[in-house]
């Protein structure tokens, strides 16, 4: 059995005072240090067996650093998309341009600052802290298999539960777990926009993709917090198991509309108990090749009154499905789709529908403590806009690849006081449809409704078939 190596080999009996993530939401977040920039210059003796402890400082942003003054992350692109950065962030990060500014930049360089920002602000907004459709408790148990007086869908997904859970550990292992900590890097690029007579594909995309890092802390009962630092920008967010919220550089801090959700980034392969909660009300509907991998198809759909919630204003969530696809060899989640589709109604005129796709991939399992954690994996995002005129439609491909480097789990000196929410948190809410591009959320009356009805049945029919073309069935109706 394989045991992560890390900076916790260090701290064997002692009790960690302060390894706090509420140590990072300070009154002025642009000045705090982010976890990740503490947490990566660790890593430089990542590996090495530590045979004396040295003195601890504890960061405020809940992690472990050496005895440095550390450069602040910036809350932001600065104004000429150029920002500062540690030793330690640029051997992670790419290179921030550090020669002379004094020269006024070009309009050319201008238009492609501002285009940079703002595909940095859609993937942090898209990709960074997105939650899962419906609410779950990984504090219940998962239900007795029963096939007595129950559809064959269900109590198939209740037997493909079952293996999973043993798969990844076991029901007893996982539930002497009370939090858990993982840190990871990773690299986004918006890699491609289609409108209706242009198709624009970002070339270079190792030149151009941004690099950063997260951190995530967990905690029984359904609390969390995750900060991701990508392109000098920083978004947090948190869940005190009430209320969820979250942190960006251009909304601040802000409680999230309808129920409370587990983070979809930990249901990619870093927390086994609450993706089998997630997926306890499921129903089996087939089976399909996932990367030559036989896999059993389960599907939960979110409830009217969750979509209800969740809607606000003008914006109103139709519906959000996901698909996880759990491998017939091993048992184990390999891949996760989920999408959602929100139709905004502005000033009365005719409606403008938004479709989210995230296609997850996960990969690398490895044991850590007897617990399986998928510690590599990619997404890919298609976000498209249509309802009015068939020449305004657009398609944005976004892209996501993460490795995980450390895993912990049952952290001393962890607390509930570390989800507190940010004493500056305006407790409006705000819909998903704050993070879609501001640019393309005018609605212009073209279209008849007759014709979005159509539209939107026709989606409603290839998301259904999205995820069960090329199916195998093997259940009776």
């Amino acid at each position: 059995m394989e045991r992560k190596q890390g900076f916790f080999s260090a701290l064997k009996g002692e009790v960690i005072r302060g390894l706090s993530p509420s140590r990072s939401r300070a009154k002025s977040p642009a000045r705090s240090a982010s976890p990740m920039s503490s947490l990566l210059r660790r890593r430089k003796g990542h590996g090495q067996r530590v045979s004396q402890p040295e003195p601890l400082i504890i960061a405020r942003s809940g992690s472990l650093r050496p005895p440095e003054t550390l450069s602040p992350l910036m809350e932001g692109p600065d104004q000429d998309g150029v920002g500062d950065s540690s030793r330690a962030e640029g051997r992670w990060g790419r290179q921030w341009m550090k020669g002379p500014l004094a020269r006024a930049p070009s309009a050319a360089a201008s238009s492609a600052d501002g285009c940079k920002r703002a595909d940095l602000r859609l993937l942090l907004g898209v990709l960074g802290a997105p939650l899962a459709p419906v609410h779950v408790s990984s504090a219940e148990p998962l239900p007795h298999l029963s096939i007595k007086d129950t559809p064959i869908e269900t109590s198939s997904a209740q037997y493909i539960l079952q293996q999973y859970t043993a798969a990844s550990g076991g029901q007893r292992l996982q539930s002497s777990i009370h939090n858990a900590y993982a840190m990871g890097k990773v690299r986004m690029i918006a890699s491609e926009f289609e409108t209706a007579n242009k198709v624009t594909k970002n070339r270079g995309s190792s030149k151009t993709a941004e690099s950063g890092g997260f951190v995530l802390w967990q905690m029984n009962p359904d609390m969390w917090y995750v900060e991701l630092a990508l392109g000098g920008s920083k978004v947090h967010a948190g869940c005190n198991g009430k209320l969820v919220w979250r942190h960006t550089p251009w909304l601040g801090p802000h409680a999230a509309k309808g129920p409370v959700r587990p983070l979809r980034r930990a249901l990619q392969g870093l927390d086994p108990r609450t993706t089998a909660s997630m997926f306890t009300n499921a129903r089996c509907i087939g089976e399909k090749k996932i990367n030559d991998d036989d896999c059993f198809i389960l599907k939960i759909c979110a409830d009217p009154a969750t979509l209800k919630a969740r809607s606000e204003g003008p914006a109103e969530i139709i519906r959000h499905v996901l698909f996880g696809y759990f491998s017939q060899k091993t048992g184990l989640l390999v891949h996760l789709e989920d999408s959602h589709l929100t139709r905004i109604q502005n000033n009365g005129g005719d409606a403008v529908y938004w479709e989210t796709t995230i296609n997850s991939f996960l990969d690398d399992y490895r044991p850590v403590d007897g617990v399986m954690i998928a510690h590599s994996g990619r997404s890919v995002v298609t976000l498209f806009r249509f309802g009015d005129t068939a020449m305004s439609h657009t398609r944005t491909r976004m892209e996501e690849a993460w490795v995980i480097e450390e895993v912990a789990f049952n952290v001393p000196g962890l607390s509930m006081d570390c989800f507190i929410p940010p004493a500056e948190l305006r407790f409006a809410s705000v819909s998903e449809t704050c993070e879609l591009p501001q640019t393309q959320r005018v609605v212009k009356p073209a279209m008849a409704a007759a014709g979005y009805q159509t539209r939107v049945a026709a989606l409603e029919r290839n998301q259904e078939g999205g995820a069960e073309n090329n199916v195998r069935w093997t259940m009776d109706d």
